[in-house]
């Protein structure tokens, strides 16, 4: 019966591996699946930002194996969450400071389209093909590659696109909206 209520408590919460350790472990795994993330084409990574997928997936873990008791203490899950959390607040920190450092963590835009053009090496880059591409454009109210101006593959792996007739639409919008705020003289 005593099996069944007894709880260690020194081994729940002190910590198993040092907390250096642990401390070096997940800044390691974290850094590397940055970069290899950073570095993938980006439609693999959808809408999902780098950043947050890396922090769900490597939240889940952390949580899991201190769940789980592969981890002898809760305190070492508690401190590779931590770990995670401080390095993901830490990167975003210094891309909103530095403006160097944003490029590194989100790529600048990709041109694919300039002037109703593909840019097929962009293209190559990026592993779309022309399909896929026309398929986005199609999505976006484009018929025909001419009436691009410019698309984009962004960085969180949407595209972009700016018609030719974005301009005038735009400004018929804008005329729209300033006649309905103008005072009706009757």
């Amino acid at each position: 019966m005593d099996l069944l209520f007894k709880i260690d408590w020194y081994k729940v919460l002190v910590p198993s591996t040092s907390i250096a350790e642990l401390f070096v472990r997940g800044t390691l795994v974290y850094l590397m699946l940055f970069a290899i993330l950073r570095f993938l084409p980006n439609r693999q990574i959808g809408t999902v930002g780098i950043s947050d997928l890396l922090v769900v997936v490597l939240f889940a873990e952390a949580a899991q194996n201190a769940m789980a008791s592969n981890y002898t203490a809760i305190s070492d899950g508690v401190i590779l969450v931590s770990t995670i959390i401080f390095w993901s607040y830490t990167l975003n920190w210094l891309g909103f400071k530095f403006r160097r450092f944003q490029r590194f963590l989100n790529p600048p835009p990709t041109p694919l389209v300039v002037n109703g053009r593909m840019m097929r090496q962009n293209l190559e880059q990026q592993l779309i093909s022309q399909d896929e591409l026309m398929s986005m454009l199609r999505k976006q109210g484009v018929q025909k590659m001419s009436e691009v101006k410019l698309a984009f593959m962004e960085s969180d792996g949407n595209i972009s696109v700016i018609t030719n007739s974005a301009k005038s639409t735009i400004s018929k919008e804008v005329s729209q909206d300033e006649s309905e705020l103008m005072p009706q003289n009757k």
